[in-house]
Parts: structure tokens; sequence; C-alpha cells
């Protein structure tokens, strides 16, 4: 039977590809997506993203009961939000935290993260790379 691993991206991260290419790269995330689903045809990849913090609460309780694994980047509210932290505790699939850039060569607020606790482990300034790493993490199970 195929996992069914959920992609969810939070704010600005629909810009990926177009904002602050410097950090982020060139590529979309749309694009990247469509090179990972290929690179893993065995795996039923979903993808989500929004900018509203409550919808991504939303997300992850829609999925977190049925899903094999969470690929959560939750963006800025990584560092802001006790609501998404509390939410990958309440749902029983595992997630991992992913970042696209290194949040620890960053500004200070960044090096911190609220919902690193919630999550079976964190990958970070590897580019859109760091979702086919957290990917290979949770097939391991």
């Amino acid at each position: 039977m195929a996992k069914q691993i959920e992609i969810i991206n939070g704010p600005n991260l629909n810009l990926t590809g177009r904002r602050e290419q410097d950090i982020y790269g060139s590529t979309t995330f749309d694009q990247y997506l469509d090179k990972l689903r290929r690179r893993y045809p065995e795996v039923h990849i979903g993808f989500y993203q929004s900018n509203v913090e409550g919808e991504l609460i939303n997300r992850i309780q829609a999925v977190g009961f049925s899903a094999d694994g969470i690929i959560l980047n939750a963006g800025g509210y990584s560092h802001t939000s006790v609501a998404i932290h509390d939410a990958l505790k309440a749902v029983t699939c595992p997630a991992v935290e992913v970042h696209i850039s290194n949040i620890f060569a960053r500004e200070d607020y960044r090096h911190h993260s609220l919902i690193t606790p919630a999550c079976r482990g964190i990958i970070a300034g590897f580019g859109l790379e760091g979702y086919a790493l957290a990917l290979e993490a949770l097939l391991q199970d």
C-alpha cells in the first residue's frame, strides 16, 4: 500500500522561486513538487499551502490522523505559533519540520522554533532538497 505524505507550507512559501532568490533559489515550489512526485512515484504526496495560521492548523488536523506523515514548513509561524505546535501534538502521524534556508545562520529570532518539540526532527539549510530528506526520514517507518 502506498504511503501518504502531506506537505504543508506556510506563509510566503507560495512565492518560492520569486522572492529572495539568494536565500530561496529560483525554482518555484510547484516545479520542485512535480520533480519530487516523479522521483517518488510509489508515494502519494499531497500538498497544501496557506498564508493563514488557522488554515494550516485545519489542514494538520484534517490529515494528521490518516496520513503516514507530515512535512511542515511553517515559515515565520515556526517561531511564533504555539497553536501549530499544539495541533501537531494533537494528531497521531509524525511530522518533520523543514526550512529551505539555514535558520540558524540568519537573524537571531529565527534561531528558535516553537514547533520543533512537536516534530520528529528538523531539516534546515538544504534548499528545496530538504523536503526529499524529510520524505526519506518519514519513509523509514
